[in-house]
């Protein structure tokens, strides 16, 4: 998908349905193929890896919205295809990374122990997304460093497992809030411009416009 983001330049985000809880995975660059950056990469790590040199972005960057095993069960095989790549992840979700217990790989009948990340990420935050600014939205509740990234130039918005089409993410598990998630949403997210493309972190894509009008748990 391109999102055109004004000066003639565009976003491109390409999403992959990874692994057995279909998690997207989004394969974002600038019209340029420059800025490249993955978000999620959840699982299938060789599909992931032969999509991005199918489209010929730089992957600069490997951010995840936050620790749950899937969207990070293909983290070090990813890490490994392009070693220069940054990884990023709020500082609240950090040690799951390393803790399986905290990353609910256990209950799934793996053990997932990733090397730390890079980068910790924090509340109002910019980081870059196909050379264009992105702001890092803290919204705890599913997880207590759950991040959302919104690029205001291209009208999108990458929710992870805050904020789906018709639904909002789990909140009975270790470190959950419905409370906090829903307030987070409230604050946060539906003040955003109605026509924000929203992509979550399972499912179709949506807008804060159709969200904010029709979403049950809203």
């Amino acid at each position: 998908m391109k999102h055109p983001a004004g000066d003639g330049r565009e976003l491109l985000v390409r999403t992959l349905h990874v692994g057995p809880m279909t998690a997207c995975c989004y394969l974002i660059g600038g019209s340029d193929g420059a800025g490249g950056t993955i978000i999620d990469p959840g699982d299938e790590a060789d599909r992931i890896t032969e999509a991005v040199e199918a489209t010929g972005i730089a992957v600069k960057q490997i951010i995840l919205t936050h620790g749950h095993a899937d969207h990070i069960a293909a983290l070090e095989e990813v890490r490994n295809a392009f070693p220069k790549a940054e990884v990023m992840i709020h500082a609240d979700d950090a040690p799951m990374l390393e803790r399986p217990s905290l990353n609910l790989s256990l209950f799934l009948g793996q053990s997932i122990n990733c090397t730390p990340a890079d980068r910790l990420l924090h509340d109002t935050e910019v980081v870059e997304l196909g050379g264009l600014e992105a702001n890092v939205i803290h919204v705890p509740g599913h997880t207590p460093g759950g991040v959302c990234l919104h690029v205001p130039d291209a009208a999108i918005v990458f929710t992870g497992d805050v904020l789906f089409a018709g639904g909002i993410g789990r909140t009975d598990f270790p470190g959950g809030s419905e409370a906090a998630l829903l307030a987070g949403i409230r604050d946060k997210l539906l003040r955003l411009p109605p026509e924000t493309t929203v992509y979550p972190g399972h499912g179709p894509s949506s807008t804060i416009a159709h969200e904010k009008l029709s979403n049950p748990f809203l």
